[in-house]
């Protein structure tokens, strides 16, 4: 998701919900879906670098796709938004679950 209108609305609407849902700083799952190759997986990851990040891959059946999952703290639900933003801006083609 860009930065467009109903990135805008997407991220308002899950920064309420994260401020009702939870005490911060808090865990947090982020899910991301890539072509699987590898340097598509490495940016993914990077954005991630020296945050304490758990981080899980499951490549798809036919091995087209991986799955990503990224479990770290986060401090506040603008830091969760603004990493939502990093790897969309910086990953092509990644799909933010």
């Amino acid at each position: 998701m860009s930065n467009t209108p109903n990135a805008e609305e997407f991220y308002k609407k899950l920064k309420e919900q994260l401020l009702e849902t939870a005490s911060w700083p808090s865990e947090y799952l982020y899910k991301f879906i890539v072509k699987s190759d590898k340097s598509k997986i490495a940016e993914v990851e990077a954005v991630f670098d020296n945050t304490g990040a758990v981080i899980n891959t499951i490549e798809s059946k036919n091995g087209k796709y991986t799955s990503i999952s990224i479990n770290v703290v986060m401090k506040d639900p603008d830091a969760v938004i603004a990493k939502y933003i990093e790897v969309t801006n910086n990953v092509e083609g990644v799909i933010s679950l």
